[in-house]
Formats: structure tokens, sequence, C-alpha cells
């Protein structure tokens, strides 16, 4: 099935189908275990879904400040795969421990810790596609990897989501349950991501003279200068990403915990995302070969007016149908988003320094997806009201498309 990719390329996109594994996991069952702590802990739905907001803002504020600043210094020589190695088993060993602690708080620290892990890692996992393929691939190479993501997530959490059925019905104690689904995702994402790890070399990268930290964080301060001041096309693409993402990673991060609020059923919100990810398989390959015939940002104009769509929809939705939905059009512009965003701006950036600019690439996506989760979660304090809190997301995405158009503009 890979036959048009090398071993390298392949390789890189085996990482895509590991950590996805978790991406599901954190759009489905950790929220739902969250609630079932808080709830023994007589927290009420819409505290806990407030809770579980704050606690991924937490995360993905600490990779905000972290990012930028790991990136630069895996710039530097044979930095980064080990900086990569590190922080994967990190979050690795973090997911397997969500499956044992008890107390709703513990439970959100360590998940703060394996999300900003996690995230992290795709710092360096994305600067890596400069290294793997050449520029007129990215797009597809990138496509590829988030299509076979969410097709290989599918593997082990249908494994996960038949033990978490069991519990639920009583064939088997449900802590039990819990705790083998986060020790087979732990291990399904370590094993998938072996291959990159044994086949991975730094191709492009920067000579630092003296001390290299400190070296990285001179680069790191002169590169974001020169953004601001010169690379134009660079600062209004990552402004324009910074919301219209933000609105993305809210809804995927999200999804299960406000389907959970509006008082939905756990089993069929789970089954419902499974069939999205098949969706969202069968649409990120239709957009990575639409690639080769449209400009990246022409579909990415797509995307987010179909996101855009989902947020105003999201006002009305008040059932399992409709949250179905809600779901399959997600599904449809969600893989396709964020891999034509990743190749587009690794085809705008200076090879040697993927890993600083990506480190800011994360800022604006995954490591800034704090506005959005905050504002979901201040929007169900002030109105007790899911849908509206869904809703104001709407904004993110219409400044998403607003600067996205400014940067198309710019010469390169």
């Amino acid at each position: 099935m890979f036959k048009q990719f090398n071993k390298l390329e392949k390789s890189w996109i085996y990482y895509d189908i590991g950590n996805s594994a978790f991406t599901m996991m954190v759009s489905t069952i950790i929220p739902i275990w969250f609630n079932t702590l808080a709830s023994n802990a007589s927290i009420s739905s819409s505290d806990y879904l407030a809770n579980w907001s704050y606690a991924t803002s937490i995360a993905t504020i600490c990779v905000a400040f972290i990012g930028p600043i790991f990136g630069t210094i895996a710039d530097n020589k044979n930095f980064k795969k080990p900086m990569f190695t590190f922080v994967l088993l990190v979050g690795v060993i973090g997911c397997a421990m969500l499956g044992l602690v008890q107390n709703w708080m513990l439970y959100l620290i360590i998940y703060i810790i394996a999300k900003v892990c996690y995230s992290s890692s795709l710092v360096f996992y994305d600067s890596m596609l400069t290294d793997v393929t050449e520029p007129e691939r990215m797009d597809l190479v990138s496509s590829q990897g988030y299509a076979w993501g969410y097709i290989g997530s599918c593997i082990p959490f249908l494994i996960a989501l038949v033990l978490y059925y069991l519990g639920t019905i009583g064939k088997v104690p449900l802590n039990m349950a819990i705790t083998i689904d986060f020790i087979i995702i732990a291990l399904w994402w370590l094993g998938v991501s072996m291959p990159l790890l044994k086949n991975y070399k730094q191709k492009y990268y920067v000579e630092s003279t003296g001390g290299k930290i400190k070296a990285s964080f001179q680069r790191l301060g002169k590169t974001l200068s020169h953004i601001f001041k010169k690379e134009k096309k660079v600062f209004f693409f990552l402004l324009g990403f910074f919301f219209y993402i933000d609105g993305v990673y809210t809804i995927i991060d999200e999804a299960v915990a406000i389907g959970t609020s509006l008082g939905l059923g756990q089993m069929g919100l789970l089954v419902i995302l499974l069939a999205t990810q098949v969706v969202a398989f069968a649409f990120a390959t239709l957009f990575g070969k639409l690639s080769q015939k449209y400009s990246s940002v022409t579909l990415i104009s797509v995307c987010i007016g179909g996101y855009a769509f989902v947020a105003i929809y999201a006002l009305f939705m008040h059932t399992l149908w409709q949250f179905g939905i809600m779901a399959f059009i997600v599904g449809m512009f969600q893989g396709a988003i964020q891999a034509l965003s990743r190749s587009y701006f690794a085809q705008i950036i200076p090879a040697e320094n993927s890993g600083e600019y990506f480190g800011l690439y994360d800022i604006c996506g995954k490591g800034a997806a704090f506005m959005g989760t905050t504002l979901v979660g201040i929007t169900v304090d002030i109105t007790n009201n899911v849908n509206i809190a869904v809703g104001t997301l709407f904004i993110l995405f219409v400044f998403g498309f607003i600067f996205l158009r400014k940067a198309d503009s710019i010469a390169q």
C-alpha cells in the first residue's frame, strides 16, 4: 500500500499511525474516563467540561513556550532524533499511567504531561518532513501521514473500545479494562514509532559555534525578528494558522466532552467518532490527490469554510444523529486541513531551520490552541450552554481565512 514511498517516507508516515492512537484516546476515552472520575468526586457536568478545557489549555500553553525552544535546539547537528526519542518515551509512559490513577486531579496532571510530550514530539516530527522527502512530494507525503494515521489508530482503538464496552456492562472490571486500554495504546504508539527511530537521519541542520543551547536562543530571537520584519508571507500564514487551527483542535479535542455534556450516550459517541476516522482517511487521501491539481491555499480555504459551518451547526445540535452529522463533516476536513497546512509551511521555510520554524508553527497550532478551549470553558461557565460555547468558535475561522488569503497574496 506504500509502494509509491521510499523507506524513509514510509517510516515517517508510520509515526502518524502510532501517535494517532493517542490522539484518538484524547478525543474519546480519556475525557470519558475523566468524566467518570469527576462524577465519583461529585463534580457537575458543566464543571467537568470547564476543568477539562482548562487542563487542555494548560497543556497547550506549555507547548507554546517550549515548542520553539525545543525546535531551535533540535536544528543543531544530531540533536533532533534524541530529543524526539526523549519526549516520545515520556509521553508513552504518561499514556500508560492514565489507566492507573483514580484521583481526578492527579489524572489531569498526568494528562497534561502526556499531552505536552505528545505535542512536543510533533514539533520534531513535523520538522522531519524536510529531511525525509522532496518539496514537490510534501503535500502527498503529509496527507498520507494523516490519512493512514486515522485508519491505523482504529486498530488499537477497536480493541480498547471493546474492552471499555465489556467494562460498562460488567463483563470485566471497568478499572481493569481502562488499565489494559491505556497500556495497549502506549505499546502501539511506541511500537509503530520504531521504524522512524531506526531509520531517521537529520539531513538539514545548522552549524553553531560555542555553546549550542546559547546559540539556539540567539537564533530563535533573530528568526522571530526576521519573520516579523521581512518574511511577511510566513508571518501572515502563521497568524491565519493560529486562528483557524485553534478552532479545529478545540473541536477535535473536545468532541466527546461536548457530546457528553449534552447528555448523549457515551457508546454511541464512541462508535460515531470511530466511523469518523474512516471518513477522515478517505477525504485526507482525496485532498492529497487534489493538491496535485489545486493550490494548497485553495484547499485549506475550503476546509476552513467546512469548519465554520460546523461551528454554526453546533448551535442547533441536540441529538445523537445530529452529532453524527457534525462528526462526518469534521472528518471530511480534519486530516486535510492539518496535512496541507503542514506541507505548505514546510515549503515556505528554510529547510535547515525546520525545527525552529516548526516550533513556532506549533505555537500557532497545537501549542497555542488554548484560545479555543479557554473560550469554550469560559462561555460554558457564563451561559451554562454548550451549543453557544461551540458556536463562538466561528469567529476563529473567519480571522483564519482572512489572514491565510493575505499570506497567499504576498510573493515569496
